[in-house]
């Protein structure tokens, strides 16, 4: 599944411009995130991505969660206006309640993530249209942007697009065969171990080869000095703390949910818990811009935002992919410029990464 903000602003431009259908050249959406040339690269086609006919909705459906077309236009991040034009056309879940038009929630979530299930399948179609592309999905990190600028450099024939789903999103996409390479940190509370555990129940129809990246620094990111004095993952429901979470199947939100299980600390109790993003930049953003106290990110996010930073965990941040793929020029290429001396300088200051696993074979079966 595309990443909801992700699809958002796909639909902002497309409402904005009134297309419904775009040249290969229009249709290249660059995202450059967080000040950093992150650049997700789509080929998509809107007759694809697809805004559908919304169903009708009666009362007994409607969600306790319901928002109004402001609530929902600032939601999709377009104009009030084009949501009454989504609703002209029927293309938007919606339902007049004493005759004001109102939008329930989850239904909103449900219409975006299965518009943005389709744009993924029709990027897995035209990237193969690509020579040397290479969809992935999954986790993020700014070693990734790195990797694939040293790649373009040293081997311009290849291209790897990206879409930040979360672990659990990238590895069930990989395995219905939408994206090439999961990028993953999937942590099981039961082995203590991280990816391998999750391959049966994730990835049972294909092959699948773990690649260890790097291992890096997770914790809590602050703001400078910590004047909030957050050590723990109690901190996080004392009074006056405001936190920011990530996505239901994100690593950091598996390992967030699971040490506040162990404590028997509820989200609720937690002032922010359901204020979602879905990079590790965006975690370090709300920090910086003070919408919220603390969240948990990696540390070069810290480093690279000047904030403050109190470790949580060692992680191990995987590339997973089927045994067909591995053997690809373009993977071995990733692999070659990730043990790479240059590469490594480059990134040797961005924060606490531990490279003495990467490219190693975690997992392959014969």
């Amino acid at each position: 599944m595309i990443p909801i903000y992700q699809f958002k602003a796909i639909l902002s431009y497309l409402t904005r411009t009134g297309s419904k259908s775009m040249s290969m050249q229009d249709a290249i959406l660059v995202i450059i995130s967080n000040s950093l040339l992150f650049i997700v690269i789509f080929t998509l086609d809107i007759s694809r991505i697809g805004v559908y006919d919304a169903p009708k909705i009666g009362e007994a459906q409607v969600s306790e969660e319901l928002m109004n077309t402001k609530e929902v236009a600032q939601y999709l991040g377009i104009h009030e206006k084009q949501v009454y034009l989504l609703i002209k056309e029927r293309k938007v879940p919606a339902t007049r309640i004493t005759g004001k038009w109102v939008f329930p929630k989850k239904l909103i979530d449900e219409w975006l993530a299965a518009s943005a299930q389709q744009g993924l399948e029709a990027a897995r179609t035209k990237g193969k249209r690509i020579a040397g592309a290479l969809l992935a999905a999954g986790s993020n990190d700014p070693i990734l942007d790195i990797l694939q600028t040293h790649l373009r450099k040293k081997h311009p024939e290849f291209y790897i697009f990206s879409a930040n789903t979360g672990s659990t999103e990238g590895l069930k996409a990989l395995d219905k065969g939408y994206t090439d390479i999961a990028w993953s940190h999937l942590f099981d509370p039961e082995t203590g171990a991280y990816n391998l555990p999750f391959l049966p129940s994730y990835l049972p129809n294909i092959n699948p080869v773990v690649v260890n990246l790097f291992h890096r620094e997770l914790g809590f990111v602050v703001a400078p000095e910590n004047p909030r004095g957050i050590r723990t993952f109690a901190d996080l429901a004392a009074e006056g703390v405001k936190f920011i979470n990530r996505q239901p199947g994100a690593g950091t939100r598996v390992l967030l949910d699971y040490r506040l299980e162990q404590l028997g600390l509820p989200g609720v109790a937690i002032a922010g818990y359901e204020q979602e993003v879905f990079t590790h930049f965006e975690v370090g953003l709300s920090i910086l811009t003070k919408e919220a106290d603390t969240g948990i990110a990696t540390s070069a996010v810290a480093k690279l935002l000047g904030l403050g930073f109190v470790p949580i965990t060692s992680e191990s941040f995987d590339m997973i992919l089927d045994k067909s793929v591995f053997f690809e020029k373009g993977i071995q290429a990733l692999i070659e410029i990730l043990n790479a001396d240059d590469f490594r300088r480059r990134v040797a200051g961005l924060g606490n990464y531990d490279f003495h696993q990467s490219g190693k074979i975690l997992y392959s079966l014969n």
